[in-house]
C-alpha cells in the first residue's frame, strides 16, 4: 500500500487515495497535523482529547469518532497506554456515500462526531479489522472496507438525527490552549477575510507575541500557517462538494488571488484545485 511521509505525530499516513487501519498507543502530538481522509477512531481503553476547530473534544474508550481531518488537529491530553485505532478513509469514497448531505456537509465544515451509544462488540469489530487489515487478504480487506462503510454511514445517521451530540468538554485552565481556541475560533468566522497576525491578535485582544507563543506551545505551528492550513480545508470541501468556479473559492477561501490559491494549493496537496476536484469526483 502507498502511504506519505509520516504526520507529524511520526505516524505513516495513508495515501489521499487509500483506506488504512491501524492500532498504536495514543499518545499527545507534538504539533498540529493533517491529511486529506476522514478520520475514524475508536479509543480501546482510557481516554484522550484532541483540541479541533477552536474547541476540545473527548474521545472516550469503546466510542467511535469521526472527523476531518484536513482541518489540523492535535491531541493534547492522553492517558497512559492507551490503545487506539485509527481508520483512514478517503475523502472520495466518504462522499460516495449514501448519506445525508446535510450531516455530510457538517463533517467537512468541521464537526467532530461522537458516537453515542455505541453496539455492543464495537471495540471487537475494531479489533477484528486491524487484524484482518494487517493479514493483507484481499477479500478480508475488502470486508472491513464495506463494514466501516456501514459504520459510518450509522454514525452519519445517528449524528443527523441528533443523536450523537453532546455536549463539548470544559475548557482547559491552561492559558496557552485557552488563546489557542479563542484564536481558532475567529480564524473559523473570519477566514475569507484579509487577515494578518496583528489583525487577527486584536481581535482576539492579546498581543501577537502572546497569540504565535501560544499557538506554537499548543500546536506546534504559527498562526498563520494554521491559517492557511484551514483556508485549504475550506477550498479542498469546495472543490470536492461544488461545481464553483475554481478563482471564486480561492477568493472565498481567502488567498486573495488565483495566482497564489494555485501556488500554495500545488505545494501542499501535490496537486493542483482542478486536479484534486477530478480526483475527488471519481466514485
Amino acid at each position: 500500500m502507498k502511504v506519505e511521509e509520516t504526520s507529524a505525530s511520526g505516524r505513516w499516513v495513508a495515501s489521499p487515495r487509500d483506506f488504512l487501519v491501524e492500532q498504536h498507543m495514543a499518545d499527545t502530538m507534538t504539533s498540529a497535523h493533517w491529511h486529506d481522509h476522514i478520520e475514524i477512531n475508536l479509543l480501546l481503553e482510557g481516554a484522550m482529547t484532541y483540541l479541533f476547530n477552536g474547541k476540545q473534544e473527548d474521545v472516550e474508550a469503546g466510542r467511535l469518532v469521526l472527523f476531518w481531518a484536513a482541518i489540523p488537529h492535535q491531541t493534547v491530553l492522553v492517558t497512559p497506554d492507551s490503545p487506539l485505532i485509527c481508520i483512514y478513509l478517503p475523502l472520495a469514497d466518504f462522499l460516495a456515500l449514501p448519506i445525508d448531505i446535510t450531516a455530510r456537509q457538517d463533517v467537512l465544515q468541521g464537526t467532530f462526531i461522537h458516537q453515542a451509544s455505541p453496539p455492543e462488540g464495537v471495540s471487537v469489530s475494531g479489533a477484528r479489522w486491524v487484524h484482518e487489515w494487517s493479514a493483507g487478504d484481499p477479500a478480508r480487506r475488502q470486508l472491513v472496507i464495506d463494514e466501516v462503510a456501514l459504520a459510518v454511514r450509522r454514525l452519519i445517521m445517528d449524528h443527523a438525527d441528533g443523536e450523537a451530540r453532546r455536549s463539548v468538554a470544559a475548557a482547559s485552565t491552561s492559558p496557552s490552549i485557552r488563546h489557542a481556541q479563542a484564536l481558532t475560533e475567529l480564524i473559523a468566522r473570519h477566514y475569507s477575510e484579509a487577515l494578518t497576525l496583528q489583525s487577527i491578535a486584536n481581535l482576539a485582544r492579546i498581543h501577537p507575541t502572546t497569540a504565535n507563543r501560544a499557538f506554537r506551545e499548543v500546536f506546534g505551528i504559527s498562526v498563520m500557517e494554521y491559517l492557511t492550513r484551514f483556508r485549504l480545508s475550506r477550498a479542498m470541501q469546495r472543490l470536492a462538494e461544488t461545481d464553483d468556479p475554481i478563482v471564486q473559492i480561492a477568493h472565498d477561501s481567502g488567498f486573495g488571488s488565483n495566482a497564489r490559491f494555485y501556488h500554495v494549493f500545488k505545494e501542499r496537496t501535490g496537486n493542483t484545485p482542478r486536479q484534486f476536484r477530478m480526483a475527488a469526483r471519481i466514485r
